[in-house]
């Protein structure tokens, strides 16, 4: 399948009984469980955007989303939403890391939560000097935006994974 640039006419979203979202493309075809991307989504949230199937390959490139049809950016605007969210943790409480996986229990600008990391060693990702991603069993993602703003309980902890 090849990728393709998206026209305002191209193509349709919707989603399954399950929640899934489907790519209607021109002919009919349809290909269930795509997930969109934005190419820049720190520098460019509104720019470009990819259509990418369950396996990660692009199938469409949007160049302008705000060219698309009202219902298709709706549903492309929903599903990023929920891709992008992305709770910022301020505090961490305490780990359980005897074996992988790892029970975190940790505060977020959004409340206390508590998950489940099954490769600690690989899924607390440095982005930058003091930038860290954490992900989950679920490929929720984590971020600590400034290690600094850390209290040093959470740092100490941190530290044992970096």
């Amino acid at each position: 399948m090849s990728t393709g640039s998206a026209t305002n006419h191209d193509f349709a979203l919707e989603r399954d009984a399950w929640g899934q979202l489907v790519l209607i493309q021109a002919d009919g075809r349809r290909i269930t469980g795509v997930e969109p991307a934005r190419a820049f989504p720190i520098s460019a949230p509104d720019g470009v955007l990819s259509i990418c199937d369950s396996e990660g390959r692009e199938l469409l490139c949007i160049e302008d989303p705000s060219k698309l049809q009202p219902e298709v950016r709706r549903a492309l605007d929903e599903a990023l939403t929920q891709r992008d969210f992305v709770p910022v943790v301020v505090r961490i409480e305490s780990v359980a890391a005897d074996a992988d996986p790892s029970r975190w229990e940790v505060v977020t600008d959004r409340g206390p939560t508590e998950f489940l990391m099954e490769d600690s060693d690989n899924d607390v990702r440095r982005l930058g000097a003091h930038r860290i991603l954490l992900v989950d069993s679920h490929g929720i993602r984590y971020l600590i935006p400034d290690t600094r703003r850390l209290d040093a309980n959470s740092r100490r902890v941190l530290d044992r994974y970096l």
